[in-house]
């Protein structure tokens, strides 16, 4: 926030998403009616409103137009732009966040609902096309070949070690990983109750819980690396997954999401693939896909990836299908 300059500091006094001042000095509320609009949004859902927001301002300013009030004509040619350098998908969530802003403020006419506008962003959806390339998954076998090429000293071993089965079983989000802690592991005889307090579909902190079972082979059996790993490291509360400090000590805090990621990358590129095709998502859209390779049922794979949609879920499975299910078996095949 200090390093904005002092036009786009006057700029952000029209953000209104999420404003606890605003809320706060709504006399027709509730001390509890209060409580509920603040946790409305998660954090992460308004940073990245407020940034889409900086970045139609910085537009406006460059080009000496109003941001607030706006005219749709104004939202036209500033998406217009924008889509010279951005995806469909990226556009079409800047107008949400715009929208959003402007309905939070109040606006009755709000300039981003004008048929101009969706008129507008319907052509740029036609012209250049919706489609979303996600990073590739990495499959079970890939995860068993990674565990190959693990690096470093038996203590770096064994965390990066837990941490791509526990991402992998788990089809877990790069932040949910991160966020783990030991409270909210649950050893059995017959593997382990993993609770997620907080993810991407559950915004209203009602937990999530993952079961991850004991596997014959050891050497790539999720709850033994990281029971292995929290035996060496010899943490016993707080994050489960941490850095190292320079002298390899291990850190009190949680390791970052951004360093989950490049921990995939890293592993990737080591066998040999490009590190810019896979990310951390490339552990839960593997397992996805590698459950769906192996035909279990849709329901189950839902389950353990607590997907809430069974468009996305389907892709994985007709992905999986296309190279199992493929007419180029039947042609090449000799009798």
């Amino acid at each position: 926030m200090q390093r904005r300059t002092a036009a786009l500091k006057k700029e952000l006094k029209h953000f209104y998403i999420g404003r606890a001042d605003i809320i706060a000095n709504n006399d027709k509320l509730t001390d509890k009616a209060r409580q509920s609009i603040y946790t409305a949004r998660a954090d992460n859902t308004i940073d990245a409103y407020e940034s889409d927001w900086n970045d139609f301002c910085d537009w406006c300013e460059y080009h000496q137009l109003s941001s607030f009030p706006a005219q749709p004509e104004t939202i036209v040619n500033y998406i217009n732009d924008l889509a010279d350098n951005a995806k469909a998908n990226t556009v079409a969530r800047r107008i949400s966040a715009l929208t959003e802003n402007f309905d939070a403020a109040g606006i009755k006419d709000n300039p981003c609902r004008f048929p101009i506008v969706r008129n507008a962003l319907r052509g740029i959806k036609r012209m250049k096309g919706t489609i979303q390339r996600g990073k590739l998954p990495i499959l079970f076998d890939d995860i068993k070949e990674m565990l190959t090429y693990l690096e470093g000293d038996e203590l770096q071993q064994a965390r990066d070690k837990a941490i791509l089965l526990i991402g992998f079983y788990g089809a877990m989000r790069r932040s949910e990983i991160a966020n783990l802690e030991v409270d909210d592991l649950q050893f059995t005889r017959l593997g382990l109750l993993l609770t997620l307090r907080k993810s991407k579909t559950d915004q209203f902190d009602r937990g999530q819980m993952i079961a991850i079972p004991l596997v014959q082979d050891e050497e790539i059996c999720a709850v033994r690396a990281l029971k292995h790993w929290l035996k060496l490291s010899g943490i016993s509360s707080g994050p489960v997954f941490r850095g190292f400090t320079r002298n390899h000590t291990i850190r009190k805090t949680k390791i970052s999401d951004k360093t989950i990621a490049l921990i995939v990358k890293h592993y990737v590129g080591l066998m040999g693939m490009d590190p810019k095709d896979y990310g951390a998502h490339s552990l839960r859209h593997g397992f996805a896909t590698s459950a769906a390779q192996h035909q279990v049922d849709e329901r189950q794979i839902m389950r353990q990836t607590r997907h809430k949609s069974q468009a996305i879920v389907r892709r994985y499975i007709d992905e999986a299908d296309r190279l199992i299910d493929n007419p180029i078996f039947k042609i090449t095949e000799t009798k």
